[in-house]
């Protein structure tokens, strides 16, 4: 029997619903591979803007700024000689000498491979000029003569070269603002390449899924849909209704021999209907034969009803595959869009070896749920033990009362003790052990505890910059870190429900203060 009804239908492309998906992943796996190139290269140009204006130019402005304080604390040391003859001032002499050595180094490691190095070339050239043609002669004439006897000529001859050195400092301190200027330019363009870079890569990401979605619903879902409807249909016995499904090829070619299915069974009742009416015509004039034609009439039409209800159960079968090929695609389409988003997550954890550092934090009020009454004790015994080696090594000593119970995570708790004794070991006096002392008070329904140490103490001004994840007051060559355990801490003290601040009105070392609920106190409604 022929099928040409279905010629339009064939105009549909010759792809199958596996193909459509398979075409669709691989278009997906391009365009995630070009994300990651593209996220790749603006992290890199970012960091490396960030990285040489925070590890180069910043620290040689600051080691110019003590390198000029060692000069002018040089020159006021000679007049001082020269007018008082007080050895003192020799002593002061001397540690600008050490200073302005300290300084020339670190700008020689900033400054390393970079122009730059030239004014500073010019700087010690002339503060050695300075030196041979008037400090140390005029200090010697002191040292054999007295105070008083220098010569006025001489004097203004050195504050001639000394006025040169401090030109070449004004040189270098130019030189080097300029170059922070480009530097901060360079920083803020990659940071706005970085940002329509991964607005450009969510852009792509939201468009990916809406195209899959769309694919979805109007490649597959619809079709199957309308021939499961069109199946149903003549199940119930509308065989005239014509199943005619444009999709992809293999949908195409289900909803065809289904149709086929439907005409064969159109067309053995058109011929049961045909005989009924030509024996209906002749009854009246063949008796017997009428009879013969009923009794026929009556076994086409048991044929037509056997047949009908015999097929109504492969109809059924293929509405059923029809259904089954649905829910298939749907689950495998679910499974692979949530691979392909698994890794879009992993490409910038790598964003992420910094990410790492960021798991404990990003953990916190996620992976520990549990709140129980915790003597602050034990979380600090605990904390005491991990840290027992760099105690050992610093000399620490930890001094407490006995510590309330509050309501927390015990491991949490553990986590906020060893970060902050852990600081106030890192960051110790470098002339005597760490002492840490804390203390608790009743503050309502919390318990406010504080830590204080004797180390090197943080400037107030800091006071708000150190809880920042990341955040660092020191050079990672002068203590080891990755700045984030007051972030840490911060987070930890909040998810309880408290506060942590620094106390700007310490006067040595560090004291920090934070709440926690207390055990005892009436729970929320």
């Amino acid at each position: 029997m022929s099928i040409s009804g279905y010629g339009h239908a064939a105009r549909w492309p010759r792809l199958s619903t596996r193909s459509w998906f398979t075409a669709t992943l691989a278009i997906t796996g391009l365009l995630l591979a070009i994300s990651a190139v593209l996220g790749t290269w603006a992290l890199s140009r970012s960091t490396l803007a960030s990285d040489k204006l925070a590890q180069h130019i910043t620290p040689s402005l600051l080691a110019t700024e003590r390198l000029r304080g060692a000069l002018l604390d040089q020159e006021a040391a000679v007049h001082g000689y020269t007018v008082s003859g007080r050895q003192e001032f020799l002593t002061a002499y001397d540690q600008g000498m050490t200073t302005e050595r300290a300084s020339v180094a670190e700008l020689r490691r900033s400054l390393r491979a970079s122009t730059l190095l030239a004014d500073l070339d010019v700087i010690e050239l002339r503060a050695g000029s300075w030196r041979t043609g008037y400090a140390r002669p005029i200090m010697g004439t002191v040292a054999r003569q007295g105070p008083g006897s220098i010569d006025p000529v001489q004097v203004g001859n050195g504050k001639v070269l000394f006025d040169r050195v401090r030109a070449a400092v004004d040189v270098q301190m130019g030189s080097l603002a300029q170059a922070r200027a480009q530097a901060n330019a360079e920083v803020a363009k990659a940071r706005l390449w970085r940002n329509m870079v991964f607005t450009a890569i969510l852009a792509m990401f939201v468009l990916t899924l809406l195209s899959v979605a769309l694919l979805l619903r109007y490649a597959v879902l619809r079709p199957l849909d309308r021939l499961g409807a069109a199946s149903r249909r003549v199940a119930d016995g509308d065989f005239e209704h014509l199943i005619d499904i444009r999709g992809p090829s293999d949908i195409t070619m289900l909803a065809a021999d289904v149709d086929a299915i439907r005409r064969r069974i159109s067309a053995e009742l058109a011929v049961s209907r045909d005989a009924q009416r030509r024996l209906q015509e002749q009854a009246d004039l063949l008796g017997e034969q009428a009879e013969e034609l009923r009794r026929s009439n009556a076994e086409l039409e048991q044929f037509a009803y056997v047949a009908s209800h015999d097929l109504q159960e492969p109809v059924r079968k293929v509405t059923a595959f029809c259904q089954l090929l649905q829910r298939r695609y749907a689950d495998q389409l679910d499974e692979r869009a949530n691979e392909y988003i698994s890794f879009a997550v992993d490409g910038a954890k790598r964003m992420q070896s910094l990410i790492a550092e960021l798991l404990t934090f990003s953990r916190v009020g996620r992976s520990h749920t549990e709140r129980v009454p915790v003597p602050l004790d034990a979380p600090l015994d605990r904390a005491m033990e991990n840290l027992e080696t760099l105690a050992e090594e610093t000399g620490a000593v930890v001094i407490h009362p006995e510590l309330p119970e509050v309501l927390g995570d015990p491991a949490l708790l553990t986590m906020l003790w060893q970060n902050l004794l852990g600081n106030a070991m890192k960051f110790r006096a470098p002339d005597r052990a760490p002492e840490v002392r804390i203390t608790a008070g009743r503050a309502g329904d919390m318990w406010e505890v504080a830590v204080s140490d004797n180390g090197i103490g943080v400037e107030p001004r800091f006071a708000d910059k150190i809880f920042v994840i990341f955040q660092r007051l020191h050079n990672r060559g002068e203590y080891e870190g990755t700045g984030i355990g007051l972030a840490l801490c911060k987070k930890i003290v909040e998810y309880h429900g408290g506060e942590i601040r620094l106390d700007t009105g310490q006067s040595e070392g560090t004291r920090f203060v934070f709440t926690l609920p207390a055990a005892d106190r009436a729970s929320p409604a």
